[in-house]
């Protein structure tokens, strides 16, 4: 990609070659401590960000199954999950762990009926689950089949014919090429889905590495790029079964979509959980454009990026706040 962009340009080619060399030389703080684990379920455990005096019914954050789930809690200072349990609410987060062979048949349903079910099901009351990404879509099938107390999404995808024919073009042509490794493998690698993220915006994923060979290694900026880069480049693999899933009955039958997702025998559609919910969508979300979302009628529409909703500059008034203030009206009450 970067041969094909910059064939022009030596020059842009070299200023993203000294980018990509300094962002794998930055130095890393070490880890955060892990969160106790307070329920498990095949590889996957729930893990708890509660304060002391936190109250309410559990907050159970659902994280994508690709990626980490730490960008719901990146950094000190730039922590959805930090700011929610400030203010006095019980967060506690879904990390699915890393499949191993025996998960090879198991997809993205099977993560709701096996995985996140059970743990939901340990829990002393019903939970608001709060879904990001591919875990909203799942967060919606998991309150369709067991009794929640709310459910917030956050950049969802449901409606996968929103994604435009050039999309939906671009990624079953990732599938094709990749299908026949993945089969081979059980599990699809994060590099097979992590170019199919390049893709979406090939020449902000070149210029953002360009832009960081810019900053001065020890600024609070090279810093927060970091920890956001080395989050987006890790993650575990996705089972085969799950990757067959979102790549043939997802974004190309659209299943979620026309009403035909059969979750544990369930035929699943938004309008099937019996609780209060809302959607937090985004304008300029090329990985989940606004136009795949629910359509839930308590809608609110932002004004940022897919991955910079949870985390960038202005998160804290756009998201944070308002979904705070939603989830104390819910959970606080029940």
């Amino acid at each position: 990609m970067l041969r094909e962009r910059t064939a022009a340009s030596p020059e842009r080619r070299a200023a993203i070659l000294a980018g990509l060399a300094a962002y794998q030389r930055a130095p890393r703080p070490a880890p955060r401590p892990s969160r106790p684990v307070i329920a498990s379920a095949g590889t996957a455990t729930l893990r708890d960000y509660r304060a002391p005096g936190g109250g309410g019914a559990p907050v159970v954050f659902v994280p994508s199954l690709i990626n980490p789930p730490h960008v719901l809690d990146l950094r000190p200072g730039n922590s959805l999950i930090e700011a929610l349990a400030a203010r006095g609410l019980s967060p506690m987060l879904v990390d699915w762990g890393t499949p191993d062979a025996e998960d090879r048949a198991l997809d993205i349903g099977g993560h709701v009926t096996d995985r996140l079910l059970p743990m939901l099901a340990s829990l002393d009351r019903p939970p608001v689950l709060v879904g990001y990404c591919l875990g909203g879509t799942i967060a919606l099938a998991a309150a369709a089949l067991a009794p929640v107390a709310g459910l917030a999404l956050l950049a969802a995808p449901w409606r996968f014919s929103g994604y435009s024919d050039a999309a939906r073009g671009d990624i079953a042509a990732l599938w094709n090429s990749g299908e026949g490794g993945c089969d081979a493998l059980g599990v699809v690698p994060m590099e097979v889905l992590q170019s199919g993220f390049w893709r979406l915006d090939p020449e902000r994923t070149l210029d953002k590495y360009a832009r960081f060979g810019t900053l001065a290694p020890d600024s609070p900026e090279a810093a927060a790029f970091v920890a956001l880069e080395d989050w987006s480049n890790q993650g575990a693999p996705l089972t085969y079964a799950a990757g067959r899933e979102l790549f043939d009955d997802f974004y190309d039958a659209d299943l979620p979509g026309t009403g035909r997702w059969i979750v544990g025998g369930t035929r699943i559609g938004p309008d099937a959980p019996g609780c209060p919910m809302i959607e937090f969508v985004s304008r300029s979300d090329r990985i989940v454009p606004a136009a795949t979302s629910p359509m839930l009628s308590d809608r609110r529409v932002l004004d940022a990026g897919h991955v910079g909703m949870i985390v960038g500059s202005h998160a804290r008034d756009t998201l944070w706040n308002p979904l705070g203030d939603w989830l104390s009206g819910v959970s606080l009450t029940r």
